[in-house]
């Protein structure tokens, strides 16, 4: 039976119009234990990749996910600074993958339907633990990539406290498997930040947000080709956007809270969708960190843009909203994407709220100018491959060209992104934290004709809620985005791409190789 009712009113998931809000409570991914914890040795861990059945939504059919330890999202992983864990990942998913493969992308023509790779995002982490997209795995590692090297990953943690995220990064197939239930949060905890008083323990909650699509059945739905079709089939699509919203793994939850502080720990982890998020009744929120780590101070805003991949934690005060019900929107778009969650402030407050927004968060610094040692300027431009679809490149390189960025071990450079297309794309750097220094538009027919950058406008300070570190950044279309970043701790190969997931797929994709002078 494809169709579901309630009160007398059939429920198509197919549908989103026909799909009750606010039926499921919001869950909160539990957080994983150690499977051996030693005083004198790093806790180690055990994450085996599972397909299971997951449920949406209260009036949906079970739905074939993959799930780390078989759950959607994964469990979450807690840490401190400075705390080494070691984990094993483990693919113990089926042969054939459940969602549509395009044999034409790069990696994907010989490899297993089903391969994985984890990468620890906005992790400082050695390059044999990255999660490199050619180190991806089989069943069991029967079948590895060619930049396998270890089936234990280890982290050292060695940075600031942060929400990061663990995902997918297989090369080729990013896209499904993400999509598929492959995502999970990972949280560094500093000593520091608890003296704070923030908002914790059960008031410290993270949201991941994401888009899906589902078929009458309750079966997650991917398109398989291009609209008007391409001829080569399944054939990866230029974007996707769901037509539901899925928070920590349920369809438009609600939560209920008690009238205090809390903090949000909020997480972009769509394929393509971009979202900017305001609640209905106009209320403000304070923002306290962006992907790596904790602002100097908290900034209060009404609305914050989250492109895909990127963080930002947020502390909401609802102490004084006590019986109020309200809407988290997605003010990007109309209808029902334009819904997020509800809040129900109708729970009773079960101690004292003590926690603080305070004043100030953290010292916090950028780098000097004058110790740069390399300014790299890079292009984002539009071409297409030989099936006559549109392929995004970085550079003007594709994923198997030779490596061109090739930093040198503990250096400060300057990454100036050049956008040549008519639409922004989130860029992530593996390995570093940066800052962002400012964006200005330029002239693209100009640059197209000789490669000269002729500026059409001054050079626009960072927004206010991304003046913190970051990993991930959004490259606006006619403009030159530059960041700054120090290459540190450790050398090998990394990579940088567009996090959207279907560009990432289809080589807007480069290598990076960290080097000692």
């Amino acid at each position: 039976m494809d169709k579901f009712e309630t009160k007398g009113k059939e429920v198509d998931p197919s549908k989103p119009e026909t799909i009750p809000k606010f039926i499921d409570e919001l869950p909160i991914p539990r957080v994983l234990k150690p499977k051996m914890k030693a005083n004198d040795k790093p806790h180690y861990y055990e994450i085996e990749m599972k397909e299971a059945k997951h449920q949406f939504h209260k009036l949906f059919p079970p739905t074939t996910i993959w799930g780390y330890n078989g759950t959607y999202p994964g469990p979450t992983i807690k840490v401190q600074r400075n705390q080494t864990i070691k984990v094993k990942w483990m693919n113990h998913l089926p042969e054939k993958h459940f969602l549509p493969i395009d044999r034409s992308l790069h990696g994907a023509a010989d490899s297993p339907d089903v391969r994985t790779v984890v990468h620890v995002h906005g992790a400082n982490v050695a390059s044999e633990s990255d999660g490199h997209p050619e180190a991806w795995f089989t069943t069991n590692f029967s079948q590895r990539g060619s930049t396998f090297k270890q089936k234990i990953y280890q982290y050292t943690n060695n940075q600031r406290s942060a929400t990061l995220w663990y995902h997918d990064h297989a090369i080729g197939i990013t896209r499904l498997n993400v999509y598929a239930g492959l995502a999970g949060f990972f949280l560094i905890h500093d000593p520091r930040e608890d003296h704070l008083q923030l908002p914790k323990g059960k008031y410290d909650i993270p949201l991941m947000i994401q888009d899906k699509s589902f078929q009458a059945d309750g079966a997650l739905f991917y398109p398989e080709n291009t609209n008007p079709p391409v001829s080569i089939n399944p054939s990866v699509v230029p974007a996707f956007n769901g037509n539901t919203i899925v928070v920590n793994g349920k369809i438009w939850p609600y939560l209920r809270v008690e009238p205090r502080k809390y903090r949000f720990r909020l997480l972009n982890a769509s394929n393509t969708n971009a979202y900017t998020l305001r609640f209905d009744n106009d209320h403000p929120f304070y923002q306290i960190s962006t992907d790596g780590g904790l602002l100097s101070k908290p900034v209060e805003l009404n609305s914050l843009p989250l492109e895909p991949a990127e963080r930002s934690d947020i502390i909401i005060d609802f102490t004084n909203l006590k019986g109020e019900t309200f809407i988290l929107r997605n003010t990007n778009d109309d209808g029902d994407l334009s819904i997020i969650m509800q809040f129900k402030v109708n729970l009773p407050l079960s101690e004292k709220d003590t926690s603080d927004i305070p004043n100030f968060l953290c010292s916090d610094h950028s780098f000097d100018i004058n110790s740069v040692q390399r300014n790299r300027l890079l292009t984002l431009s539009a071409s297409t491959d030989h099936f006559n679809r549109p392929m995004l490149l970085l550079d003007h390189r594709m994923w198997d060209d030779p490596v061109t960025e090739k930093p040198v071990l503990n250096s400060v450079e300057i990454w100036k992104f050049i956008n040549l297309t008519p639409f922004p794309h989130p860029i992530h750097v593996h390995l570093v934290q940066f800052k962002l220094i400012n964006r200005r538009p330029f002239d693209i027919d100009r640059f197209n004709q000789d490669g000269f950058i002729q500026y059409t406008g001054p050079a626009r300070e960072p927004e206010l809620y991304e003046r913190g570190w970051k990993d991930t950044i959004k490259v606006e279309p006619g403009t030159v985005t530059s960041i700054i970043m120090r290459f540190e701790n450790h050398i090998g190969d990394y990579v940088w791409h567009c996090h959207i997931l279907e560009h990432e797929d289809h080589d807007m994709m480069r290598p990076i190789k960290v080097i000692k002078e």
